[in-house]
């Protein structure tokens, strides 16, 4: 079993009397997770929120009632919280009301999830992401070298912990879990009044990562305002589809200020959704992967690391451009990503080192990627 990074900071915190919420995409691994933390316990009482019979239960729920369903467990987990109405009360209640017991709940949309306990559960609760297996937690489990060498796959294929385990195997996973989280997760929501267009609206997304988006252009590409391509993708963020890049803008003129580039969390859902799960070697698009593949690695790792690290990429109206920067207890760096090693020589805009003479600069390949990721 791949040994999660999340497994020991939740271990560190749990009987602090705070609930704990677990936030991520269905099947990269909350509920396997929980399962390794109480595996030799006999005090944990399981719920999910897909079950209806739960739903009912919580829907009428009261403290003594509670009390009673728990009996002598210590540990309340509820799987796919979101699912349950007025959740966040639900939980605040057993939080206030039910002491002793280590509640935690997970969820696959923070759009949903987030909303609903973010305000009941204010200074109760412990909130932690989880992401598909990062390239970290792989080096651990296998070796740094074994996973330098799989790089060229897991562009294609990505890090769901149930693709990384099936060798041979993984486009049949791909085409199970795309469909499972497209159609259960996203294009169920109340808000998606035009679930084909979602679809559509992910497939062009798809094909411009590591590229400017303009959601005017995207609009009219698929059907939509620029104001409903805005709002569902916001909702495809906060279900851990997709991420969004903003554009730096600080000391000059004729820096972008307000676009963005849009990633995949995971390469292998991205391939799938535009159906090219080609090798590296032979694709066009093999320097977009490389870009998305590093920048979703180090934010996973920003994230389980507690980096405050705010984090951009810069470009100018003359097309000059930074592929990425991160900013962390003021000192500012600059990366540029190339996949080709051959290619690794890149000069820095004078006008962005004119702009920003203290920022560090560093070029990643394959070759030293390790060393940003780790």
């Amino acid at each position: 079993m791949i040994h999660r990074i999340l497994e020991d900071r939740i271990k560190d915190i749990l009987g602090q009397g705070k609930a704990i919420v677990i936030m991520g995409a269905r099947q990269v691994g909350k509920s396997t997770l929980l399962e390794s933390i109480f595996r030799n316990r006999q005090d944990v009482l399981w719920m999910t929120g897909d079950d209806i019979d739960i739903q009912s239960l919580f829907r009428d729920m009261t403290s003594t009632r509670i009390k009673t369903l728990l009996g002598s467990a210590k540990v309340l987990v509820i799987d796919e919280a979101q699912r349950i109405a007025d959740i966040g009360l639900r939980l605040k209640l057993i939080t206030d009301h039910v002491k002793g017991v280590q509640l935690i709940a997970t969820g696959s949309s923070s759009f949903e999830l987030a909303s609903k306990v973010n305000e009941s559960l204010t200074g109760r609760k412990r909130e932690f992401r989880m992401f598909p297996v990062t390239f970290g937690e792989m080096t651990v489990h296998a070796t740094l070298l074994d996973e330098l060498r799989l790089i060229p796959h897991r562009m294609v294929f990505g890090y769901y912990p149930e693709v990384v385990s099936s060798p041979g195997d993984e486009q049949v996973v791909l085409k199970e879990l795309s469909d499972s989280f497209l159609y259960k997760d996203v294009l169920s929501l109340d808000q998606i009044s035009k679930p084909d267009k979602v679809v559509r609206l992910l497939k062009a997304l798809a094909f411009q990562i590591g590229s400017q988006v303009s959601y005017n252009e995207v609009g009219q590409l698929i059907g939509l305002d620029p104001k409903t391509v805005e709002r569902y993708v916001d909702i495809l963020e906060k279900s851990y589809i997709i991420f969004r890049l903003g554009s730096f803008s600080r000391n000059l003129r004729n820096e972008l200020k307000a676009s963005r580039k849009i990633y995949f969390w995971d390469l292998g859902i991205r391939n799938m959704l535009i159906g090219n799960l080609s090798q590296v070697e032979n694709r066009t698009d093999a320097g977009a992967l490389w870009e998305n593949f590093v920048i979703a690695e180090r934010l996973k790792r920003n994230a389980y690391n507690g980096s405050i690290a705010q984090c951009w990429f810069w470009r100018t109206q003359q097309q000059k451009e930074i592929d990425y920067l991160e900013e962390e207890n003021g000192q500012l760096h600059a990366y540029e990503f190339k996949w080709n090693d051959k290619k690794s020589s890149v000069h820095v805009p004078e006008s962005f080192t004119k702009a920003y003479p203290d920022a560090q600069f560093q070029v990643v390949t394959p070759r030293n990627v390790d060393e940003f990721l780790l």
